[in-house]
């Protein structure tokens, strides 16, 4: 089955098409529906009369956008209808969600003329956050935008015009930079004067180029002032006429520094290419065929030839996705009157800066694996970055405030916090740590300091003034690693072979030498195992924490610091606990990685740690001991476990939250079920600490939530060690080595 038999059948799966609409309010009892609708909507609705900003307030029209077409111009389909335009504005919405949680009614309209159209369209603006244009063929999508931008009071965007302009603009920006040239001074030639075309050719004027440095064709070869006294060009193309003689795309592109293909595949040959300026710019971004393709264009010359696409099997993709979500995001957030032209430069100003970051490992994954660094080959960020929604809307809100395009002002760092919290619940609870370690910064050795991804995260933690890290290894190898990687910081480093570490073989030994350790194992231990050095470090203080555990196996990892750290002095227990987050609850999960079979007294040393972590995330604990059987329905050793563990903390003043069982998973975390069957419960609602009977089903039952639950996972975090240390899974990314840290930094505080 081809491609297009594939999404006949991808669209054509019940339900039809790729949207429906969800209540987000509860609909089960008759107050909930007479509160949604009659008798109790009409409050609502009187305030809004009263006040129409209110309407922001009550309804959704803050997050809601029309995708508006005629389908008069759809991409590589042309002319088709509103109709058949339907898939593709509905795919547009799901653009939308998917990227910045924006909702979108898809609008087709079977107009083709300018006034009725714009008389649509205006018509609608009492329901819509904005408007967002598309498929409207040339010159007729210039009027429409124009007239509905000076006739609206919301923002009104054509995205085949301004979309391409603002990503490819970020790429110019960055590889204007890296071929060591000026904007001001560049010659461009557009291939192509459509709305695209044109839209691009302005934005790069207000970024700093020179309009008499710009050079467009069109089928007919350079427009010139010649062919506009001649009537043979409109309105819109005669802005960046040339006054030079005319010719065609060959004699334009001869010693242009730049070209901007946005036209049609297979044009530009090698020649044309070999005949530009030195380290040429080449944007060809005609789809599905690039006027050159990627390999032909490299190949054409020996210098350094920045090669952009609309393909995402190439470096460079320029994909409008990198864009509209996350302006009408930014847009909509301060109820923005408009998207205007410092807004767009916001926009692609954060892109090109968002390139030169290092990129998340999650990233790298989802595009093979190859190395993403900023260069010829990386001048723009990736679309499903998701960094890209708090790095975007913040700056593209910023402007509208500064440029007077915003009806109400934020907070723009309370602002980041809610857009991290759109992209799931894990990023909502990781700030709450985050915030808290970034007020006060521990020191924290990474025990795994030769490897790539802990070198990564090292720079994070002290970019974002989140921990001191420490990475323990070679200095040479770190330098070098850290230098490759684009990383200009210089961390602190302990090499075993540079620095005299005879004082914690020392230690080492005067702590284990009563259990089989030798003075010259222990001066061995700690110069060739990191993990025995950073454990030392953590216990006689020189450190406040340690992170371990990326390339060994778990067990292993975590042996030295239980031999030297320890357990806290008030307990013989250390455990595992994974954090869950799912779209609207947050559950934590322990024991996941350490006691294989824990008695009543070890369970209910694990429920008090596992609490007292879910209070470092601000979240009050209600905690669940879990069995196959619900209070005493079954009654045998095994039961008696968990219920045992239960009578020793309810008879403990010192247990300040609710915990119940022995009771089943679903009784546990269905609050029908736990207060409706078993009102005699003292949990008053649904457990988000839940407590496994041993290792195994704690094993299984945090994986089998994360996949089949469709949660993310944060952890492991061991409880109830004397120092901070958290030991890694192998193959950890790198936002997982920087949320354990984060963790770990918070435990030191505390």
């Amino acid at each position: 089955m081809g491609l297009d038999d594939d999404a006949r059948e991808y669209h054509r799966q019940e339900p039809p098409g790729k949207i429906e609409i969800e209540t987000t309010k509860p609909t089960n009892t008759q107050r909930d529906l007479s509160l949604a609708y009659s008798p109790g909507v009409a409050a609502p609705c009187r305030d809004i009369a009263a006040d129409p900003e209110s309407v922001f307030e009550y309804t959704a029209k803050g997050n809601l956008v029309a995708v508006v077409s005629n389908g008069s111009a759809v991409l590589g389909l042309g002319d088709i209808g509103a109709s058949a335009s339907k898939p593709v504005m509905e795919g547009k919405g799901v653009l939308f969600k998917r990227f910045a949680d924006i909702d979108v009614f898809d609008i087709e309209l079977d107009i083709d003329s300018v006034d009725p159209f714009c008389e649509a369209v205006k018509a609608m603006e009492p329901t819509f956050g904005g408007i967002n244009l598309e498929d409207i063929k040339a010159p007729e999508c210039f009027e429409i935008e124009e007239r509905l931008r000076e006739e609206m009071d919301v923002p009104v965007f054509h995205d085949d015009q301004h979309g391409t302009a603002i990503i490819s603009g970020a790429a110019l920006m960055n590889a204007v930079d890296i071929s060591g040239k000026e904007l001001s001074e560049l010659d461009i030639v557009f291939s192509g004067a459509g709305a695209s075309a044109i839209a691009t050719a302005r934005f790069y004027v207000s970024l700093g180029a020179r309009k008499e440095n710009i050079t467009m064709c069109d089928s007919s070869g350079i427009i010139t002032e010649e062919r506009v006294a001649a009537g043979e060009v409109n309105e819109y193309k005669s802005q960046f006429a040339s006054e030079a003689q005319g010719g065609d795309l060959a004699d334009a592109m001869e010693g242009a520094d730049v070209f901007v293909g946005l036209s049609v595949g297979g044009i530009v040959s090698q020649e044309m290419v070999r005949s530009m300026a030195s380290d040429p710019i080449i944007f060809a971004m005609a789809n599905p065929d690039p006027e050159i393709t990627y390999e032909d264009a490299k190949d054409a010359r020996d210098d350094t030839v920045i090669m952009a696409t609309g393909r995402s099997d190439y470096p460079n993709m320029v994909n409008n996705v990198l864009g509209f979500p996350f302006l009408f995001r930014g847009a909509l957030d301060v109820r923005a009157t408009e998207i205007n032209e410092e807004m767009k430069a916001a926009a692609a100003e954060a892109l090109a800066d968002l390139a030169r970051k290092d990129v998340p490992d999650a990233v790298v994954k989802a595009y093979g694996d190859d190395p993403l660094q900023f260069g010829p080959d990386y001048v723009i960020p990736k679309p499903l970055d998701p960094r890209v929604l708090f790095e975007l809307a913040p700056r593209v809100a910023e402007a509208a405030m500064e440029s007077g395009s915003a009806r109400t002002e934020i907070d723009l760092a309370k602002y980041r916090e809610r857009l991290e919290a759109r992209l799931g619940k894990s990023r909502e609870m990781m700030r709450v740590v985050l915030n808290k370690a970034k007020s006060d910064p521990k020191r924290i050795a990474l025990a795994e300091g030769t490897d790539e991804k802990m070198i990564r995260a090292a720079y994070q933690l002290s970019e974002q003034g989140i921990a001191e890290p420490v990475l323990l290894g070679d200095a040479d190898t770190i330098s070098q690693t850290a230098a490759e990687l684009g990383l200009s910081f210089r961390p602190e480093v302990v090499d075993p072979d540079d620095r005299d570490v005879s004082g914690y073989g020392e230690r080492l030994y005067e702590l284990r030498k009563r259990k089989g350790i030798t003075k010259r194992e222990a001066d061995d231990l700690v110069k060739r195992d990191t993990n025995y050095l950073g454990s030392v470090m953590v216990e006689t203080g020189d450190v406040d924490a340690m992170l371990t555990g990326l390339t060994h196996h778990y067990p292993s990892a975590l042996r030295p610091p239980l031999q030297i750290v320890g357990s806290a002095e008030d307990t013989d227990t250390v455990a595992g606990v994974y954090m869950l987050t799912f779209k609207n609850r947050v559950i934590f999960c322990a024991d996941t990685t350490v006691n294989q079979d824990p008695d009543a007294e070890t369970l209910a040393e694990v429920t008090r740690h596992t609490a007292d972590l879910a209070r470092r995330f601000n979240v009050e604990p209600r905690a669940a001991m879990l069995s196959y059987s619900n209070f005493g329905s079954v009654d045998n050793e095994g039961t008696r476990k968990p219920r045992d563990a239960v009578s020793i903390l309810q008879s403990d003043d010192g247990v300040n939250f609710p915990v119940d069982g022995e009771m089943q998973a679903d009784t546990a975390v269905v609050d029908d079920i736990l207060n409706g069957t078993y009102e005699f419960s003292e949990l008053d609602d649904a457990a988000n600490v839940l407590v496994f009977p041993n290792l195994e089903a704690g094993n299984i039952g945090y994986k089998l939530l994360q996949r089949l639950g469709g949660a993310e996972a944060i952890g492991p975090m061991l409880v109830g060690m004397d120092e901070p240390v958290h030991v890694l899974q192998r193959g950890d990314e790198v936002k997982d080595i920087v949320n354990l840290a984060s963790v770990a930094v918070v435990d030191a505080q505390e």
